[in-house]
C-alpha cells in the first residue's frame, strides 16, 4: 500500500523535497525483477504477443473564476464537468470512468483465470487534477491493481514527465525536474514499492529529440532516473546509415551522442505508425500479432512483440468499444500461442535467454545520419551549429525540432508568443531557485517548480490559439510573479 510520503503538501502535489528517499529507492530497484519467471505464461511455446498502453492526460488550466487573472488552476476535467453544455464537454462522466476502468476491468478477468495485460500512463497534472477533485473512487481502484501482489503480473505503469512537456522543445534541465517529479508524486500516491517496479518511460505526446545534443541528454536523464526502456515512435528513429527500421517489433538500443562525444543509450520499443485511438480500442496490436511468428534475435529463435499506445479517454471508439473489445481479446488470448504481455515482463524474458542488450539493433533519432556525415563526434557544439545550419539551407525538410505521434505538428513553428514566455520562467526558475540552491522541501521551491511544470504542458501549444494560448500565458505570468517574490 502507499508508502510514508504524503500525497499532497497543502494544495499543492508532493512533487519535491524527498529526492533522496526517490532515488534510493529507484537505485536499489534497477537490478531487481520486476515478474516472475512464469507469470502465468510459457515463453517458450508462444509465436508472438502483443502490448497496449494506455495514456492518460487532463492538463491543469487557470479556469476556477470568471477571471482569468485569479481563476483558481484546476483540471480541464473538472471544468468539462461544470461546462457540460459546451462542445464535447458532455464527454466528461466519461472521461472519469476512463480513468478508473481498468481497476475493474482486471481484478475481474484475473477473477476469471484469465491473463489480462495493460501499461498505465498518467500525466501528473492528471493525478492532481483527479486529487484536487476528491476522486478517490478513482485512486481506490487504480491503487487495487498497482498495490495488491494479485494483480502486479496484469499492470505495469510507464514513468513520463509531470507536466506533459514536448521533450525536444524543453529546457532540458526543466525536463529532468518534470521526470524526476513525477516519480516523486507517483511514490507519494502509489508507495515507493510500486515505483520499483516502473522501469518503461513513455513521452509525452511520443516526442523525441533529435538534435544530438539534446537527444543525448534526454536519454542520459532516463537512465540517471532509473528507467531502462523508452517508448518510441516509428517515424522518428533511424538505422544508423539513415534508412526506416527493418523489423519493427524487436527491441532496439537507442543511441545518442553529443557534440562533446559523449555516449547515452537505453533499449527503444517501437511504437508502430498510426495515432488513432482505434488501433488500441480495437486491440489492432492483437490481430497483427497473430499474423507474424517467431524471429531471431541474439542467436535465438523469439517472439516478437506488437507495441501500440493511444489515449485511454478520447474518441467514441476508445470510450465505449474498447471495454467489451479487450475483456474478448483478453479472453481469446489466455494461454494461447499470441498472448498479451507488458514490455518488462517481455524484456526480463529476452534476458533470461541469454539475450544481451547488446543484440539488440541500434537505432538514433531522425535525420542524425546526415549529421554525422558532415560532423565527428567531439568536435564541440558551435562546429554542429554550423553543420545543422548549412543541412537546413540545403533542404527545408531537415530539422532539429524533434519528432512526435505526428509529423504535421512542429511544437515550435509558431509558438514565440507561449515559448518565449515559457523560456523566460525557466531562465528565471534557474536564477532564484536552483542557482541559490533554495532547498526542494522549502514551500517557495514547490510553488514555484509546480507553476514552472505547469506552464510547459502541451497542450498549450497543441491548441495553439484563444483560449489555450491565454491559459499558457497567465500560468506564465503567474510563474514569473512567484519568482521574482523570491
Amino acid at each position: 500500500m502507499p508508502g510514508t510520503l504524503p500525497e499532497c503538501i497543502g494544495d499543492l502535489p508532493n512533487i519535491c523535497g524527498s529526492e533522496k528517499t526517490v532515488d534510493e529507492t529507484v537505485r536499489a530497484a534497477s537490478k531487481e525483477r520486476v515478474f516472475p519467471a512464469s507469470n502465468g505464461l510459457d515463453f517458450s511455446r508462444i509465436s508472438s504477443a502483443a502490448a497496449i498502453a494506455l495514456h492518460m492526460h487532463q492538463p491543469l488550466i487557470p479556469a476556477g473564476g470568471p477571471d482569468l487573472r485569479t481563476a483558481a488552476t484546476i483540471s480541464n476535467l473538472q471544468h468539462m464537468m461544470e461546462h457540460q453544455n459546451v462542445g464535447d464537454n458532455h464527454n466528461a462522466p466519461v472521461f472519469q470512468w476512463c480513468y478508473k476502468r481498468m481497476g475493474e476491468f482486471v481484478p475481474a478477468l484475473i477473477h476469471e483465470g484469465k491473463e489480462p495485460r495493460v501499461m498505465l500512463d498518467y500525466s501528473g497534472t492528471l493525478l492532481h487534477g483527479l486529487w484536487k477533485m476528491g476522486l478517490q473512487d478513482v485512486f481506490e481502484a487504480l491503487r487495487r491493481i498497482t498495490c495488491d501482489p494479485a494483480y502486479f503480473r496484469a499492470v505495469e505503469w510507464l514513468g513520463n514527465a509531470w507536466g506533459h512537456p514536448v521533450a525536444p522543445s524543453t529546457p532540458v534541465q526543466d525536463f529532468r525536474l518534470h521526470v524526476k517529479a513525477w516519480q516523486h508524486h507517483f511514490a507519494a500516491i502509489f508507495g515507493l514499492e510500486a515505483l520499483r517496479r516502473v522501469r518503461g518511460f513513455s513521452p509525452a505526446e511520443m516526442a523525441l529529440p533529435n538534435h544530438p545534443d539534446v537527444a543525448h541528454e534526454f536519454v542520459r536523464t532516463l537512465r540517471d532516473c532509473g528507467y531502462r526502456w523508452v517508448l518510441v515512435q516509428e517515424h522518428t528513429v533511424e538505422q544508423p546509415d539513415g534508412r526506416s527500421l527493418t523489423f519493427k517489433h524487436v527491441p532496439h538500443r537507442l543511441v545518442c551522442r553529443n557534440s562533446a562525444g559523449e555516449t547515452a543509450e537505453i533499449i527503444a520499443v517501437v511504437k508502430t505508425q498510426g495515432s488513432d485511438t482505434k488501433l488500441v480500442a480495437q486491440m489492432q496490436p492483437y490481430y497483427e500479432a497473430k499474423g507474424i511468428s517467431r524471429v531471431q534475435l541474439g542467436g535465438k529463435m523469439v517472439p516478437p512483440l506488437v507495441t501500440q499506445i493511444a489515449d485511454g479517454e478520447n474518441g467514441g471508439v476508445m470510450m465505449n468499444e474498447f471495454p467489451p473489445k479487450y475483456m474478448d481479446v483478453v479472453r481469446e488470448s489466455s494461454g494461447s500461442a499470441t498472448p498479451l504481455m507488458n514490455v518488462t515482463e517481455y524484456l526480463e524474458q529476452l534476458l533470461a535467454l541469454g539475450i544481451r542488450e547488446a543484440d539488440f539493433p541500434v537505432i538514433q533519432p531522425l535525420f542524425q545520419s546526415r549529421i554525422w556525415q558532415r560532423f565527428e563526434s567531439g568536435q564541440g557544439s558551435e562546429k554542429l551549429a554550423r553543420v545543422i545550419e548549412e543541412l537546413r539551407k540545403e533542404d527545408s525538410r531537415f530539422h532539429v525540432e524533434g519528432g512526435s505521434w505526428t509529423s504535421n505538428i512542429s511544437w515550435v513553428r509558431g509558438y514565440d508568443s507561449l515559448l518565449g514566455p515559457m523560456e523566460r520562467v525557466s531562465a528565471l526558475f534557474y536564477e532564484k531557485v536552483l542557482k541559490p540552491g533554495l532547498p526542494s522541501n522549502d514551500s517557495r521551491y514547490r510553488n514555484a517548480l509546480f507553476h514552472l511544470l505547469v506552464s510547459q504542458t502541451s497542450c498549450y501549444r497543441y491548441w495553439g490559439q484563444g483560449i489555450w494560448l491565454d491559459y499558457g500565458q497567465e500560468i506564465c505570468r503567474r510563474a514569473t510573479e512567484i519568482l521574482q517574490s523570491i
